[in-house]
């Protein structure tokens, strides 16, 4: 019998509000076989709760455990440096108060201790993205670029600062067999695979930059078949979701409401992408292979991130978790149509 190559997954960052027990209750209710909690929701104790405690709650629920989403501190760690308000939401009020040096040593530490918990849980790959490691200058993306001039080249400068703010913490990964994978994404270190790659030259070809796939975030040019190819190789992590572009909107400017916003995260089946062609296009590039691999597992996870600018969140999400169940993890083909064509 044909096996599945996936099973559905949820993201735990948009339930936040929830415990990891409500949070594992209600993806288990919705359908999912597995879950991808947030770091918050394994904090307790000193700082996380213990790894025993942490796989009993998935046990008990017999749910499988899909990697660790460690967005927000890893977005604090690289954009610390600007002195940016942004970083604010993402850590403790009297962390808050400290200098943007002493915010960055705090969360490198941080995401240490957080590797070490991975690693004692069998997690070996955590989705992420880096933070405005080459400044808010080319984070802009804006077409004007005046990004070298007298005296200052701010590619150059941002390449060997990422570098520089992250070596320790690759070298932690690298020696736990930890993959950090960036969310390709608007306003981080790497907006395209072309910025991606060029994070890897800068750190010599590191092993642990890995890429979290997310179609939701190729709404600029560059869509997820281009992107995801040209970084194959280093898909370890995904996510499944969908969005809508309002036509004669643009998509850059001031609407912090969301349902006035040009590009809209929608739920899964209504969205412009198609997410059977994006699943396929993930099995050709190798990522539940190459997943199945590093974690030792017989499916690999679908991990569903599903929003809405006037759906509920709970809703929307438990939708997502359905059509991933009901349409993405269908079985491999064995073969090609063609084999069994003149038997």
């Amino acid at each position: 019998m044909a096996q599945a190559c996936y099973h559905p997954s949820v993201e735990g960052a948009q339930h936040g509000a929830k415990s990891l027990t409500d949070f594992l209750d209600y993806a288990k209710r919705s359908g999912a076989a597995g879950a991808q909690p947030s770091n918050y929701m394994l904090q307790g104790g000193k700082l996380f709760k213990s790894a025993k405690e942490i796989l009993a709650a998935f046990e008990q629920r017999e749910m499988k455990l899909d990697g660790i989403s460690c967005h927000c501190p890893v977005w604090v760690h690289t954009t610390a440096w600007t002195g940016s308000p942004t970083i604010r939401p993402f850590i403790p009020a009297d962390i808050a108060k400290k200098s943007p040096q002493e915010i960055e040593k705090w969360s490198e530490a941080y995401l240490l201790k957080l590797m070490d918990l991975a690693a004692e849980l069998g997690v070996k790959i955590l989705p992420m993205f880096w933070g405005v490691a080459l400044g808010w200058e080319l984070a802009s993306g804006y077409p004007w670029g005046f990004w070298a001039g007298p005296g200052y080249d701010l590619i150059k400068e941002g390449l060997d600062r990422f570098a520089k703010k992250t070596a320790k913490i690759r070298k932690h990964a690298n020696s736990l067999g930890i993959y950090l994978c960036h969310e390709i994404h608007p306003g981080t270190a790497a907006m395209c695979a072309d910025d991606f790659n060029l994070l890897v030259k800068a750190c010599d070809g590191d092993k642990c930059l890995g890429v979290n796939a997310d179609p939701s975030h190729c709404w600029e040019g560059e869509d997820w078949e281009t992107r995801f190819r040209k970084v194959a190789s280093r898909v370890y992590a995904c996510h499944v979701k969908n969005f809508v572009i309002r036509r004669g909107l643009p998509l850059r400017m001031m609407a912090p409401n969301w349902a006035d916003r040009a590009m809209q995260f929608t739920d899964l089946p209504s969205g412009d992408l198609n997410m059977t062609r994006y699943s396929e296009m993930l099995v050709n590039i190798g990522y539940p292979q190459r997943y199945c691999q590093v974690m030792g597992t017989k499916t690999a996870p679908l991990i569903v991130e599903a929003e809405s600018a006037y759906r509920d969140l709970d809703s929307t999400s438990a939708n997502g978790i359905q059509f991933v169940r009901d349409n993405l993890c269908s079985p491999l083909a064995a073969g090609s149509f063609e084999d069994g064509m003149g038997a």
